[in-house]
């Protein structure tokens, strides 16, 4: 090893990314409800929107996505020059990062929040805020007295991951303007649309100087595998985060198939329908079988047990029986198992399996 060559101070210190489990040993057909995906896949328009992409592989994409900006801007009646697009929300996330963070600044987050704030702003050089929140639920008042004149990014997922808790727009608004005058709240919405009526942010960010919103393709759309995600907010933002972007971050077959995905709604309305009525039948099921949760807004359950030892029991049976869930330690819920809304099927193996374990019935 050349002890020369050196990573930027702080950068070994970042913990490694873990994604939710895919496979199991030995089992061919698991069930996997471990990273929040959407079980019915994408729409057709999408399907075919992908398959016609094969013939431009040949192609470079365009380096403005200005037709997949346009389709957002009209679906969301957004302005498309203020669209960010994204190699999943997660670039957007890193971008704001890159260019607002730097050494002895700080990025506030709660304490369950998406372990990628963290990461990101460990990578630029700062300092990450974790803040307390109330029974899984964000605190505006604890993070605005986390927030001091180093603060540079506040990272709110609403709803949030792994939590499924969320906040309402005054309150999200009571905190944009509480902020130090430096700092921008980032309303992370990649689950906003399994919730009816709720723009995710987008009128405060149209609104207010200091508010950005991302979005993504990979949950309710079903494009997990291509890893598109969107940010939109004041137009000076933005054209920051352009000038850091590289140039063809998103591939033709991403662009395509991602405008042909937001135009389809009625796709969307049924996957958030369908979400609804099962997430619902889920909670209800778990909590007869002793296995609590907070009232969820996402597409997923964060079910609690009595302990880290009963959770990680659970989990390495359900395993066993081919059903993949998220422990989220690393969230800072040890007791807990968080559980994808999958199709009926998967639901209903779900919650007889794990009332099987409850009841002390694995053998």
């Amino acid at each position: 090893m050349n002890d020369f060559i050196r990573p930027q101070p702080g950068i070994m210190d970042i913990e490694l990314y873990q994604g939710g489990q895919a496979h199991v040993a030995g089992i061919s057909d698991a069930v996997k409800l471990s990273s929040n995906e959407n079980p019915f896949g994408p729409s057709d328009k999408a399907k075919e929107a992908f398959s016609r992409a094969v013939h431009k592989m040949h192609r470079y994409p365009n380096t403005d996505h200005a037709s997949l900006r346009q389709a957002i801007g009209e679906v969301h009646g957004l302005d498309p020059d203020r669209i960010l697009c994204g190699v999943g929300s997660d670039e957007i996330i890193h971008f704001l990062c890159q260019a607002y963070v730097g050494a002895r600044d700080e990025v506030v987050f709660t304490e369950h929040g998406f372990l990628m704030y963290r990461i990101s702003t460990m990578a630029a050089g700062g300092k990450p805020v974790a803040v307390p929140e109330r029974e899984r639920v964000t605190d505006v008042d604890a993070i605005l007295r986390a927030c001091n004149k180093k603060t540079k990014l506040v990272f709110i997922a609403n709803p949030n991951n792994p939590t499924g808790t969320m906040i309402g727009l005054a309150e999200l608004e009571r905190l944009a303007a509480g902020l130090p005058k430096q700092a921008i709240l980032v309303i992370d919405s990649a689950y906003s649309e399994y919730v009816e009526g709720y723009d995710g942010g987008a009128e405060l960010a149209t609104r207010l100087p200091n508010v950005v919103m991302t979005r993504t393709f990979s949950k309710i759309y079903g494009l997990g595998g291509l890893r598109i995600g969107w940010g939109y907010g004041p137009r000076a933002i933005i054209d920051v985060l352009n000038r850091i972007r590289g140039p063809f971050n998103l591939s033709t077959a991403q662009l395509d198939t991602a405008e042909a995905a937001v135009r389809d709604q009625d796709w969307v309305n049924r996957c958030r329908d369908d979400n609804t009525r099962l997430r619902a039948w889920l909670a209800e099921a778990l909590a007869e079988k002793g296995v609590p949760s907070d009232t969820s807004t996402a597409n997923f359950i964060l079910a609690r047990f009595a302990s880290e030892e009963e959770a990680a029991g659970c989990d390495a049976y359900l395993k066993t029986e081919g059903i993949i869930v998220r422990r989220v330690a690393g969230y800072n819920l040890p007791n807990c198992l968080r559980i994808t809304v999958g199709d009926e099927p998967s639901c209903r193996r779900v919650a007889h399996l794990i009332g099987l374990f409850k009841a002390g019935r694995t053998a």
